[in-house]
């Protein structure tokens, strides 16, 4: 095939521009905040944009605030893992030291909500999310842990459940799942992101007033750690860095994080909620976004 000597030297002289993200930034690159850390995981934003997360073998939780300033905002924290704050501004927290559940509120008063299902112990609470009328959705994967006394999932399956609001009622909502893990909602309270890092898939469900699930469909074949939303409906997944897809379930981003060896959890925050932070293994990063997060607009 012939090229036309204008066509040679159009392509040398006005080389293809760089494409843009539709959702980074221009010209923000990864930021390391804090290093020094075990595993970090658990992000979660409180209604001022404030990020705290949870350093799990350190068995402590830390606050990053809007201002830029990081301090321990709750040590011991029950092992905590998984975190979200509900609509009173309490934050809730996957204990996994006695496989609980934690209400704590802004005074650091820490409530036990939750410690067994049917009598037995969860097998181990790992991530949450509240929707907007105070139903609770967590994961209950098996991971042993070397300050538990026992050494089998005390729980028959590795399942998803439902806490209705007046936390009076704990039903399996997911039974189907190898090892769920991730898990986040849409800002309306009707879709629910389930990630199953056991069968490395994420699937989609509708969501009923009395906390079942419906409509379970495949979004993509990528399991996650933790998951977020951002407001245009894109879905953040963590394992090696953090992989995003768009509503249709389409690959859209890849961000890495070099030197981390896992990628545990990420979340949006800061005074406008478009600063995306990860919590990666030894330390926590930031990247600002074109994008807010989920219920930010």
């Amino acid at each position: 095939m012939k090229l036309s000597l204008l066509a040679i030297v159009s392509a040398a002289v006005f080389p293809l521009a760089a494409v843009q993200s539709r959702i980074i930034a221009p010209g923000a690159t990864l930021q390391k905040l804090g290093g020094d850390f075990r595993f970090t995981e658990g992000a979660a934003s409180d209604s001022e944009g404030n990020v705290y997360f949870s350093d799990q073998p350190n068995d402590r939780i830390l606050k990053w605030s809007t201002e830029g300033k990081l301090t321990t905002f709750l040590e011991p924290a029950g092992r905590a893992n998984g975190l979200c704050f509900d609509k009173a501004g309490n934050l809730w927290a996957c204990a996994d030291g006695k496989n609980e559940l934690w209400r704590i509120d802004s005074a650091r008063k820490i409530e036990v909500v939750l410690k067994d299902y049917k009598g037995k112990l969860m097998n181990g609470p790992n991530d949450v999310w509240i929707r907007p009328d105070g139903g609770l959705y967590f994961s209950d994967p098996y991971y042993q842990r070397d300050y538990w006394s026992h050494h089998s999932a005390p729980q028959d399956k590795q399942c998803v459940y439902f806490l209705t609001p007046d936390h009076q009622r704990l039903i399996r909502v997911a039974e189907d799942l190898e090892q769920p893990n991730g898990l986040i909602g849409s800002a309306d309270g009707k879709t629910l992101y389930i990630a199953d890092l056991g069968a490395h898939k994420t699937y989609r469900y509708q969501t009923q007033p009395d906390g079942s699930l419906t409509d379970k469909t495949l979004f993509c074949e990528m399991g996650s750690d933790g998951m977020t939303l951002d407001a245009q409906g894109n879905v953040y997944l963590t394992t090696k860095g953090v992989t995003v897809f768009d509503a249709a379930g389409k690959k859209i981003e890849q961000i890495d994080v070099p030197g981390e060896a896992w990628t545990g959890n990420v979340c949006f925050g800061g005074k406008d909620r478009k600063t995306l932070f990860i919590t990666a293994s030894k330390g926590l990063y930031a990247m600002q976004m074109n994008v807010a997060g989920i219920g930010s607009q």
